[in-house]
């Protein structure tokens, strides 16, 4: 959401239309065991947006490290500063381009 703020304060500056909208792209990191998680990501329509490309149904304990170790510094010094704005290019990257 703070991209799309962002994005837009910027174009308004430039005199530009206000295009850029949020897709309601959300992430659930549900913990399911010791260090063991269930990684959701889904948009506003339920459509499943998930990052990386393996069953992120399954409960990894991968998951549970980028939970604990990545998610806060990009929280906090990415997501809140409007430097991070989701994991759209990250995903884009891991499937080659291609999508699911």
């Amino acid at each position: 959401e703070s991209g799309v703020v962002y994005e837009n304060i910027r174009r308004l500056s430039e005199g530009k239309s206000l295009t850029p909208a949020y897709n309601g792209y959300t992430s659930c990191p549900l913990t399911v065991g010791d260090d063991l998680l269930v990684l959701a990501e889904f948009g506003y329509d339920g459509a499943i947006l998930e990052t990386f490309p393996v069953d992120q149904a399954k409960p990894m304990k991968l998951n549970y490290w980028l939970k604990k170790e990545i998610m806060p510094p990009l929280y906090w010094h990415g997501l809140i500063r409007g430097k991070w704005r989701g994991p759209g290019f990250v995903r884009k990257l891991l499937r080659l381009g291609m999508t699911v």
